[in-house]
């Protein structure tokens, strides 16, 4: 191929990538002259370069298309109809392309068709004299009949910039395209920009890769030679290699706008043939990112935004019905974010519908109905990233064949990125992409696991932890499964050593040797497990061999410094190992508040046996932690049960009365801590963390037992977490007093946790208070609003994430009719900056979620007061 046909081929794909853009924008902007002017130009140059070159396929489609914008800018009304036909030339010059691309001929065949229906539009479909472009009508059905009419989309984006209106005129494409001048050139008419081949490009990104190693090799044999008189040119060397990487990096990076430019016309299309009206709304443009990252994520987004369009958004009609404007909206938005890109593809469509995934995962063998039972809303939603897997049960040429978001996870997952879903029933779902900046020269951490070096991912390590019996960082195992205790989050950790096969059978490893590396995908959170950690070093990411792909935890090699050949781990394939985590972490619960009307009638809990072999429960909140006392450090001294535990003494109760503890070995205990007070609960083993829907049925028959209810198919005691720690501490919770008998007994209780109203709701009844229970705190203003006056006090939980019970105390005060009205806070743990902003706020009191006695001596105290003050 000559230089000159090369060179018209380059420009004209991008002239009509061009055209096909701004036609979708205009179709919604028809008063907009510049833009037409725009595409009038871009057309007419195509135009006349083929007939310099010789094409006349090419050069009479684009004069039929021309002379119908030509209409346009006499005051033609600027149809649907018509302009759906230019689109249709625009793809048929497109197919011209390809073909003169490969063959360096035009194919063979005609175009009558198409240029009879342009002439047809522009000679005999015109409103003569029309004062000015009329706007455009609604879209007729495309190609299929029984497709409904629908809007065309709108595209929010900047209009183009208006050039000199003069007619282009043909000339000879030459390798050099000259271009505007920058950085200091304007007005010196040099041409400050080349076209250059990707090849050139790849081989002077391969070379600087070499000299990236060459310079990790200098300074690895630097640092054993203090004294080098190499030091000083290596530190140039070290630089100016720096300098030379950051600039070849950039003749990488494009826009990542240039993997949305055939979106607008793909909403348009799907508007035609799902007869649906949507906006589709870009920002972060200009965001940039690596040629090679880019060619990767295009297609993820022609599928997430076919799913969307197909799968969430609505009709107009079922819209209106929802109280929704008729027309939906799908915004992608893209942006840096801590050397990463992270790009969302949003929709206010219906939201993702959790219970049909189910059926459809049960109903394609995917998981078992116990594993179901299992499972968080978060983790089914994963399931339509499966291959083959969809909700829809007929195939349609939008989707229904399962393959669209099995692409998209692929494509991320492949470069080393992550995705994640979350939705609002009825309100939209948003997709969110992480991916890595390029694909060349990355971050690593360096570790070691089982005597071998490995990389991981910088942009994926949060931090580096060395747990440490004495420390607040202690790893703890429940039912095998190990959990790190990191501040308020519990995470799960998997061992390098062990994923890997170089831990010996039977092999006790020190769970207190070594480091754990925590990392982040997403909206998930777990720890690595590694013998040693050294540093972070730049590293040139080679590809992986084939006998290895297999192995999903490796996403490539490097060399190091010292000349060593090491494996990169990918995070992603690692997650896999260690599957669901036993126990979600404060921060994904945070996260998943979106969801909270979906799991509302979900709570966690810590599963154990004790006595013979019962299933007993507590909710993990009330846990401090979880230990293993040796037995030989259990002693019993003046007829009491202690421990040895961290330097001190604590009490220990069994869970259930008069059970012998553990002979030998090991004895399970769960730890509580309030204070300056610590007390355990004996228990003969730790089942499992779960989360489950909770109905309690009071009992009233067992002390220390709440009720009973059932958790997976099993009958499940919910013991009295206030009644043991009286026991090993009198003095625990304050000495319960009867309920006062006031005029009103009136009490609403507000908790956004099922098992404590479930638990607290009952025992309040018993106490002669009529209760109304509710979950959300917004609804409980608007209640006590209206009838402050049928409550006597208002019983709220002060210590979960987003809405609790001090915004409830801070939405009474402005209000003279509730101002008065006195309200007690409950908390798992009394900490101290809450108990402060309890006082700041005038909360009539603070008590333990578990001390029953307390909350119904203070819930007396406070109606007692009250009927003081009012008499």
């Amino acid at each position: 191929m000559d230089d000159v046909l090369r060179e018209f081929l380059t420009e004209t794909f991008e002239t009509v990538e061009n055209v096909d853009r701004q036609l979708v924008q205009f179709e919604r902007e028809p008063n907009n002259a510049t833009m037409l002017a725009h595409i009038f130009r871009l057309v007419h140059t195509i135009k006349g370069t083929c007939g310099f070159l010789g094409l006349p396929r090419l050069e009479a489609l684009s004069h039929a298309a021309e002379s119908l914008i030509s209409r346009f800018r006499e005051g033609a009304p600027v149809t649907t109809e018509a302009v759906t036909l230019i689109l249709s030339t625009i793809d048929r010059i497109k197919m011209i392309l390809k073909v003169l691309e490969e063959t360096q001929a035009e194919p063979e065949g005609g175009d009558a068709d198409l240029i009879a229906e342009l002439t047809a539009q522009a000679d005999g479909r015109v409103q003569e004299h029309a004062p000015e472009p009329a706007r455009p009508t609604p879209l007729p059905p495309l190609p299929r009949p029984e497709a409904p009419a629908a809007a065309p989309p709108r595209v929010q984006q900047p209009a183009p910039q208006a050039e000199p209106d003069e007619p282009p005129r043909a000339r000879q494409a030459s390798p050099a395209r000259p271009a505007p001048a920058r950085n200091g050139a304007q007005g010196t008419g040099i041409a400050q920009s080349i076209r250059v081949g990707l090849d050139t490009l790849e081989g002077l990104m391969t070379m600087v890769s070499e000299l990236v190693l060459t310079r990790n090799q200098l300074v690895e044999l630097a640092r054993h030679d203090e004294n080098s008189a190499f030091k000083a040119p290596l530190q140039r060397l070290s630089s100016v290699t720096a300098e030379l990487q950051e600039r070849v990096m950039k003749t990488r990076m494009q826009p990542i706008s240039t993997a949305w430019q055939k979106l607008p016309r793909l909403v348009r299309d799907l508007c035609a043939e799902l007869g649906k009206d949507i906006e589709l709304i870009l920002t972060g443009a200009d965001t940039e990112l690596d040629r090679q990252v880019l060619e990767l994520v295009k297609d993820p987004f022609t599928h997430l935004i076919r799913n969307a369009a197909d799968h969430a958004i609505e009709t107009p009609e079922e819209r209106r019905r929802a109280g929704k404007p008729p027309r939906g909206s799908i915004r992608i938005s893209a942006a840096h974010e801590s050397g990463t890109i992270t790009i969302e593809v949003a929709d206010d469509g219906r939201g993702l519908d959790v219970a049909r995934v189910a059926a459809k995962a049960l109903e394609r063998g995917l998981v078992t109905p116990a594993e179901l039972e299992r499972m968080s809303d978060e983790r089914i939603a994963r399931f339509i990233f499966e291959p083959g897997f969809t909700t829809i049960d007929h195939v349609s040429h939008v989707s229904g064949r399962g393959v669209g978001m099995d692409v998209v996870r692929a494509n991320i997952e492949l470069i080393g990125g992550s995705v994640d879903i979350r939705w609002t029933p009825g309100q939209g779902s948003t997709f969110t992409m992480k991916i890595p900046l390029t694909l060349a020269i990355v971050a690593a951490l360096i570790i070691e696991s089982g005597g071998h070096r490995f990389a991981i991912p910088q942009v994926a390590v949060v931090e580096l932890v060395q747990p440490r019996g004495s420390s607040e960082h202690r790893l703890e195992s429940i039912n095998g499964a190990s959990l790190l205790r990191l501040r308020d989050t519990l995470l799960p950790v998997v061992r390098l050593s062990s994923i890997l096969g170089f831990d010996k059978p039977g092999q006790r490893l020190d769970p207190e040797d070594g480091f754990v590396v925590v990392l982040k995908l997403g909206k998930r959170s777990f720890g690595l497990m590694v013998d040693k950690v050294f540093h972070t070093e730049e590293i040139v990411v080679k590809p992986i061999s084939n006998i290895l792909k297999p192995i999903n935890i490796f996403s490539g090699n490097t060399i190091l410094g010292d000349g060593r050949v090491i494996l990169i781990l990918d995070p992603n394939g690692v997650v896999q190992r260690i599957g669901p985590s036993p126990a979600a972490s404060r921060q994904e619960r945070e996260d998943m508040a979106p969801r909270r009307r979906v799991q509302e009638d979900k709570s966690s809990f810590l599963v154990f046996r004790a006595g013979e072999g019962e299933l007993k429960a507590v909710p993990l909140a009330a846990v401090t932690r979880l230990e293993e006392f040796e037995v030989s450090k259990i002693e019993a001294i003046g007829g009491r049960i202690v421990a040895q535990y961290r330097g001190d003494l604590i009490p220990i109760v069994p869970a259930v009365p008069g059970a012998p503890l553990h002979e030998s070995g090991i004895q399970p205990v769960l730890v509580f801590s309030e204070g300056d007070r610590t007390a355990g609960i004996a228990v003969d083993e730790i089942v499992d963390i779960v989360e489950d829907h909770l109905e309690i049925k009071s009992t009233g028959q067992a002390p220390g037992v709440i009720g009973s209810a059932v958790i997976r198919s099993r009958a499940t005691e919910i013991i009295d977490v206030a009644h043991f720690l009286r026991q090993a501490h009198p003095d625990w919770f304050e000495t319960p007093a009867q309920p006062s008998r006031a005029r009103s007994n009136r009490v609403l209780l507000v908790d956004g946790a099922p098992f404590f109203r479930g638990m607290l709701a009952p025992a309040l009844k018993a106490a002669g208070y009529d209760v109304v229970a509710l979950a959300e705190f917004d609804a409980a203003l608007t209640v006590l609003q209206r009838s402050a006056e049928s409550f006597a006090v208002v019983v709220a939980d002060i210590e979960s994430r987003g809405r609790n019970g001090f915004d409830l105390v801070e939405g009474l005060q402005v209000d003279s009719r509730t101002a008065d009205l006195p309200v007690i806070g409950m908390a798992s743990r009394l900490q101290p900056a809450a108990l402060e902003r309890a006082r700041a706020l005038g909360v009539f009191d603070v008590v333990a979620k578990f001390d029953r006695n307390g909350l119904i001596e203070a819930i007396g105290e406070a109606i007692q007061q009250r009927e003081a003050e009012a008499a």
